[in-house]
């Protein structure tokens, strides 16, 4: 969602705010902006509709000095995208400017009282508005900067992740977060210093960081260092924490897209997943283990949990779906998968002996962080399987699972998803096993079976360009049919919903079963439909639903076992992918969906990366 950079310290802003900026564009957004504060005590604001690259444009020939700065990228919430709704916002009297994450819930109410003290607002959005209530507490209170945030931020209700200038003070940042990420990184000898809403601008100057707390705001000066206090401006404890990322990952790597290159990392994405986790040794199968520290640690309540519930959303969601029927099988518990959007809103029943898993790749997704933080009030275990090292929802959680996969940059979820449905997969055999519910043979024949599946994917890797040739032929669609079962319902959900996010071709993903149930008044010969029919114990039943769609002249593109004669007398193309255990399956058979969906995408002409409308973190409901 909306990027946040900031900077203050011995060097020049610009430089560094913009290609912090650079960094963030992944997250999706519609305009960009940035404010500087010269030594001299003034305050330049440059911001633009569209790219980065349209804000470099607007600053060529322009004043750009100043050693404290703050910019922003925005995905429009309150007011449409336009220059005067960019950020940052400037105050009435042009002291203070804001970048701002998040929602204020009650804008209109603030923004009235405002209007009836003789504040005047250009923009439509609510940061303005935050803008300005800051600005009457500094003028009327006779506080400072920080002060006057503390008294801001005490009459707000909503999320917020904010950086304000002021150039009254022109060595002067305070920053403040409210269930929207906020990082700062230290610089060398605590003299200079990084604010970002995720490390990723922040790695290349320095990898020690602070990550901000609820309610903590950050005051940061040149001469007095880094304090951080509460909404009362009392003095909060912080940790300095080391950040482990990879520069090069942040990269394309030679790929034309990130999406394309996270799709060719998953393999040894995998393989950094599991390394230490899962143990196989091929000539001694007896040997084959998991070792999962959070088992290890709260094995009592694990293995006793009454019912287990999986929170995530979209992507994350449907990896939850895999789980489910993953932890059901091997394990033998109830389980049930809810969108963490609704879960809090519909008085779930949650207690004490249930297992409560969140499923996040950004470990920031506003939704899923306020559903945990409801079952944790209920005293549940929150076991989090997430992607991003520190992040909001790690913090929240009892334990977990990291993933390890590296940062997603393409917006559209590929190696998170894999990385989460193999982590599920570690999960349900450790868990599966520890209660005996699994079979030392299974669990064993299993894990082995796991340890070879990031060779099978390079081997899938290897008929990229046969799909992408298959692309082509779709561009025309305007609707798809996605259809599987068992663990490959999920698989059409998924490969659906990548389709959508970056072709925005109309698809939609059904159990195959469910076809005759309305789905199948839209077979036709212009209806493109993909049937993910590997070999399992619904296989003779999913030939069936096949034979129904050809019945009606659909189009049809299987996903199918090597080796497999019987569909491809069927179906009008098929994609084959190493045979595997049916469990086992969803890592497999979402990767040539992946690569459709992306081929499609790129033959349209369109931006695979950055798809409208879309943001990678949604850290706002």
């Amino acid at each position: 969602m909306c990027g946040i950079v900031g900077y203050i310290g011995e060097k020049q802003a610009f430089p560094i705010l913009i290609e912090g900026l650079k960094k963030l564009e992944y997250r999706g957004y519609d305009s960009a902006g940035v404010a500087l504060v010269k030594d001299q005590g003034e305050l330049n604001v440059y911001k633009t509709t569209g790219k980065v690259a349209n804000l470099e444009t607007l600053v060529d020939g322009k004043d750009i000095e100043g050693h404290v700065g703050i910019a922003h990228t925005r995905w429009a919430t309150h007011g449409e995208p336009s220059v005067k709704n960019a950020h940052p916002h400037v105050s009435m009297d042009g002291n203070i400017a804001i970048v701002h994450n998040g929602i204020i819930e009650n804008y209109q109410v603030l923004k009235q009282q405002l209007v009836d003290r003789g504040y005047m607002f250009n923009s439509t959005t609510d940061t303005e508005v935050l803008c300005q209530l800051i600005d009457y507490y500094y003028n009327n209170n006779g506080s400072n900067l920080l002060s006057a945030v503390c008294s801001a931020l005490n009459d707000v209700i909503g999320a917020y992740a904010i950086v304000v200038t002021e150039k009254k003070n022109p060595h002067h940042l305070v920053a403040a977060r409210q269930s929207s990420p906020l990082v700062v990184g230290v610089g060398k000898d605590k003299k200079e210093f990084f604010i970002a809403s995720d490390a990723t601008p922040i790695v290349e100057h320095t990898d020690k960081v602070v990550y901000l707390d609820d309610g903590q705001i950050a005051d940061i000066s040149i001469n007095n260092g880094l304090h951080i206090v509460n909404h009362s401006n009392k003095q909060c404890q912080f940790d300095i924490k080391t950040v482990d990322m990879d520069i090069s990952k942040l990269s394309k790597g030679g790929f034309d897209h990130f999406m394309l290159k996270e799709i060719y990392e998953q393999p040894n994405c995998l393989r950094d997943a599991m390394s230490g986790r899962l143990i196989a040794n091929a000539e001694h199968p007896e040997n084959n283990r998991i070792v999962l520290s959070a088992l290890r640690d709260y094995r009592d309540r694990l293995v006793n949990a009454r019912n287990i519930i999986i929170l995530g959303c979209g992507t994350s969601w449907h990896a939850g779906l895999i789980g489910k029927q993953l932890i059901e099988s091997m394990c033998r518990k109830r389980v049930s998968v809810e969108y963490a959007s609704e879960f809090r809103y519909n008085n779930p029943v949650v207690d004490k002996d249930d297992v409560v898993i969140a499923i996040s790749q950004s470990g920031e997704t506003a939704d899923t962080l306020a559903a945990i933080q409801l079952a944790k009030q209920h005293g549940a275990l929150i076991f989090g399987i997430v992607n991003a090292v520190g992040s909001s929802i790690a913090r929240e959680t009892d334990t977990g699972i990291y993933l390890h996969v590296g940062p997603e940059i393409g917006v559209a979820s590929t190696k998170a998803f894999t990385g989460q449905v193999a982590m599920l997969t570690l999960f349900a055999l450790a868990l599966g096993h520890e209660t005996g519910t699994l079979s030392d043979s299974e669990y064993h024949k299993i894990i082995g079976e796991l340890a070879l599946i990031p060779t099978k994917m390079e081997k899938e890797l290897e008929v990229t360009e046969k799909i992408a040739n298959l692309a082509k032929m779709f561009t025309y669609a305007h609707n798809f049919l996605y259809l599987g079962r068992g663990f490959n319902y999920p698989v059409a959900l998924e490969g659906a919903l990548k389709l959508k996010e970056i072709s925005y071709i109309h698809a939609e993903g059904y159990p195959a079963a469910e076809m005759k149930h309305g789905p199948i008044a839209l077979v036709d010969q212009d209806m493109p439909i993909v049937f993910i029919a590997t070999h399992h114990k619904l296989y003779e039943k999913i030939i069936s639903n096949m034979q129904e769609v050809k019945s009606r002249k659909g189009r049809i593109l299987a996903i199918v076992t090597e080796g497999d004669e019987h569909v491809r007398e069927i179906a009008d193309n098929v994609i084959e992918i190493p045979k595997t255990e049916n469990c086992l399956v969803p890592l497999l058979s979402v990767v040539p969906l992946q690569i459709l969906a992306y081929y499609v995408a790129v033959d349209k002409g369109l931006n695979v990366d950055m798809p409208r409308n879309l943001a990678k973190s949604v850290t706002v409901e």
